[in-house]
């Protein structure tokens, strides 16, 4: 651009009012890169099971309704199928209500299809032939200072025992790491059996089956395999990738994308405020020196230009700094905690959408004082009117 180090040298004028409007145009974009990979995800993950190594069986009414034990069989039987496993969320906390985590009663598989969970094999053999025994990840333990050994008294808060009481109690036999997704380390597993033989009721049902499957590409085909057993009874089932289920998760919650548009509003209408009114005092405060441009030979296109230019280079600059930002989080977040937050990676789409506010947003709050600035007499200008 011709004129570049005008426009440059006219918003590097206030450099800490530059700096500040800058860090909130990045901030802006930091967080619409972050809330735009979640929603992609949220979006995406209910269309599609191919490509999954894992798929998860739930009902299609909800997560809190239970499916009965005599599919697990049945599942088994679909050809495809490796290994198949089940758990319940258990809902527990430890002494306080404020010490709460994920805890799960599992079938005594499940550590075979969750080999990323890694477990020492004594502490594997510890577990299984342990009734009470129970597994933690190794951040849990570290946060409340377990060891092999202690027993673990959890209050649940949905499943109390036949005998009335609410407290469970567990041997702690083994502490699992993940170094890929350090996140999921902070959970805590039992013995189905031993849940489902002491619960006041709920027997004999579990929250939803896991399957391990040989080829990625027969996931729909298993899938649908999967949902036929259960077609039009009154437990019909719905399965599908693991983020997915994550998603579903989430959703039973809250409304992500609704939140997203409502958070991503309320952020853009502040970010126009705020630049716009760093453009119109930077407009106000050169009212001269456009004077002078203009005196020069500069037309009045040229001045409208300049000052939209100055607008859209402080958008550019920090909705790309913003988004570089994103992307570099996304890829933290995802290698930390895996399918536990489901977010797709920035990509060409979402880097296009971003160019496209960064330039309509420069527009929109560069419009007026532009056009303030090509409309001014040489006269008045000079005058500092």
């Amino acid at each position: 651009m011709k004129y570049l180090h005008l426009v440059w040298a006219a918003l590097t004028r206030r450099k800490v009012r530059t700096g500040f409007t800058l860090l909130s145009v990045v901030a802006a974009f930091l967080l619409f890169g972050l809330l735009d990979s979640v929603n992609g995800a949220f979006s995406q993950a209910g269309h599609s099971v191919r490509a999954a190594h894992r798929l998860i069986t739930t009902s299609t009414t909800g997560l809190t309704f239970p499916l009965p034990l005599s599919l697990y069989s049945r599942i088994a039987t679909v050809p495809g199928v490796e290994a198949v496993t089940h758990m319940n969320w258990f809902g527990g906390y430890y002494r306080d209500p404020k010490n709460f985590f994920s805890n799960f009663a599992v079938a005594a598989n499940f550590f075979d299809l969750y080999s990323e969970f890694e477990l020492p094999p004594r502490e594997r053999r510890a577990f299984d032939i342990t009734r009470t025994g129970a597994v933690v990840g190794a951040a849990l333990a570290k946060q409340f200072h377990w060891k092999l050994g202690d027993q673990i008294p959890l209050k649940a808060s949905i499943f109390p025992q036949k005998n009335g009481s609410s407290t469970w109690t567990f041997d702690l036999v083994g502490i699992y790491h993940d170094p890929k997704h350090r996140g999921q380390e902070n959970q805590m597993f039992f013995h189905w059996q031993y849940f489902n033989q002491a619960a006041a009721f709920g027997n004999n049902e579990v929250g939803w089956y896991v399957e391990k499957i040989a080829h990625p590409g027969d996931s729909s085909r298993i899938a649908q395999a999967i949902d036929a057993f259960s077609a039009n009874s009154d437990h019909e089932t719905q399965t599908q990738t693991s983020s997915a289920f994550a998603a579903d998760m989430v959703s039973q919650f809250a409304n992500i994308g609704l939140i997203v548009r409502a958070i991503m509003g309320a952020v853009f209408f502040t970010l126009i405020l705020l630049t716009g009114n760093t453009m119109a005092q930077a407009v106000r405060e050169r009212i001269p020196e456009l004077g002078i441009l203009k005196t020069l030979g500069f037309s009045n296109r040229s001045v409208l230009s300049l000052v939209l230019a100055e607008s859209v280079l402080l958008l550019v600059l920090g909705g790309l700094l913003g988004m570089a930002l994103a992307a570099a989080a996304v890829s933290v977040i995802e290698a930390k905690y895996g399918a536990n937050i489901p977010m797709l990676p920035v990509g060409a789409t979402a880097w296009l959408r971003g160019l496209g506010l960064m330039a309509l947003i420069g527009v929109a709050v560069g419009a007026l004082p532009a056009r303030r600035g090509m409309r001014l007499r040489i006269v008045d200008a000079l005058a500092g009117r």
